[in-house]
């Protein structure tokens, strides 16, 4: 990894060569943090990180799959620091099955990258964001993921969000009053994911978690939001 250190924020961002995870980089980049910009596929990371620079951000491409554990030690030992992580990388997979229907291989895919994913990133980047008494952990959830609502949509793909937010309070137990750990609901927005006639469009979708990637020192920590407000688990 090349890059040159500044005083500027370093943000990571899982899943940042398309959709939500993009814009998020182009807002962070805006407001003047260092961005990681993280890509299974560098050459389309690359693709899009060149606007990004046009505009006069700091971006920097780096290669990771949240499914390969090299590649996340590979990328801790290669990075001086993260100050904020987004974990925004995601997988929809048999989204009109059943929960008795779908295969068990659909679930663990879903859990590797929904949930195993942003763990292996807390446990690679949180301590070092306690130890240095700074750091935004914001991962990208789902209304499916919401147990209070929850119904038969998407089963593997909401189990694995619901994991996720489980993930959101015990890191933010574990990461300290210092580290402000948030999970956020974008909606249903306009991307490859969520399809065309999505109701929401990425700037909207994007919009908390950029809020909760840069909360100042003494905000919420441990909690789901929507549109900058707490919704119920």
């Amino acid at each position: 990894m090349k890059y040159t250190m500044t005083d500027a924020r370093i943000a990571l961002v899982t899943g940042g060569n398309r959709g939500i995870g993009l814009e998020v980089c182009r807002q962070l980049a805006r407001q003047g943090l260092h961005v990681l910009l993280a890509a299974r596929n560098p050459a389309r990371g690359e693709a899009v990180a060149t606007a990004i620079r046009q505009e006069g951000g700091q971006v920097t491409v780096v290669p990771l799959d949240v499914q390969d554990e090299a590649t996340v030690d590979a990328l801790a030992r290669g990075t001086p620091r993260v100050d904020v992580l987004i974990n925004n990388a995601a997988v929809l997979l048999h989204e009109g099955e059943n929960a008795l229907t779908i295969p068990l291989a659909a679930y663990r895919e879903s859990l590797e990258v929904n949930f195993l994913g942003p763990l292996r990133l807390c446990q690679a980047f949180v301590p070092g964001m306690r130890e240095r008494g700074y750091g935004r952990v914001v991962n990208v959830s789902s209304g499916a993921g919401q147990l209070a609502s929850m119904g038969g949509y998407a089963p593997a793909y909401s189990a694995s969000k619901a994991a996720l937010n489980a993930l959101t309070r015990l890191v933010a137990h574990a990461g300290g009053p210092r580290v402000l750990v948030n999970s956020v609901d974008p909606g249903w927005v306009r991307t490859d994911m969520g399809g065309r006639h999505a109701p929401r469009s990425v700037d909207q979708g994007a919009d908390t978690v950029v809020w909760l990637a840069t909360l100042p020192e003494g905000g919420p920590t441990g909690g789901f939001y929507h549109d900058h407000h707490p919704v119920d688990w």
